[in-house]
């Protein structure tokens, strides 16, 4: 399934659902982040997924974490809810999505380093490197927030 990402577009279309997601910030030792590359976009993005009835909000950021990167983490801190009514996501089968995101930060705790079908390619990138990713820029904020070590989350 295709996905398009639109921000403060005024041709986009109409949202058609509200998803509440969560994502995470991976790090290793060295600070790098992890990043997939969309399967759906092409585009490099923080691991996360949209909420399941059963999970809370850091359980689907531990959850999509393993599904997509086979990584197990534990929930370390938080970067900050992302709520841009701006930001719709088109999906081809017809979904329209405004989405909740709750961004987190997360340590590696064990797993072993996988690609799933959401993914074309993973790997940790260096800070400096991020610049260079095709990346939506919703995405690019909440790295950048992350790489602020801001005292309080983002609220926004």
């Amino acid at each position: 399934m295709a996905r398009t990402e639109y921000y403060a577009d005024p041709n986009a279309p109409k949202p058609n659902s509200l998803v509440v997601a969560a994502s995470a910030v991976v790090t290793d030792d060295e600070g790098r982040i992890l990043l997939q590359r969309r399967a759906d976009s092409d585009l490099w993005a923080l691991p996360g997924g949209g909420m399941e009835m059963a999970d809370s909000l850091p359980g689907t950021a531990v959850r999509e974490v393993k599904e997509e990167t086979g990584l197990d983490v534990e929930i370390t801190g938080l970067v900050g809810t992302y709520t841009d009514p701006r930001h719709i996501i088109a999906y081809s089968d017809g979904e329209v999505r405004r989405q909740f995101n709750v961004c987190f930060t997360a340590r590696i705790v064990g797993g072993a380093l996988a690609i799933s079908e959401e993914s074309s390619e993973m790997r940790f990138v260096a800070p400096s490197e991020i610049d260079g990713l095709p990346m939506h820029h919703t995405q690019r904020l909440r790295i950048q927030h992350f790489l602020e070590h801001r005292s309080t989350p983002y609220l926004g």
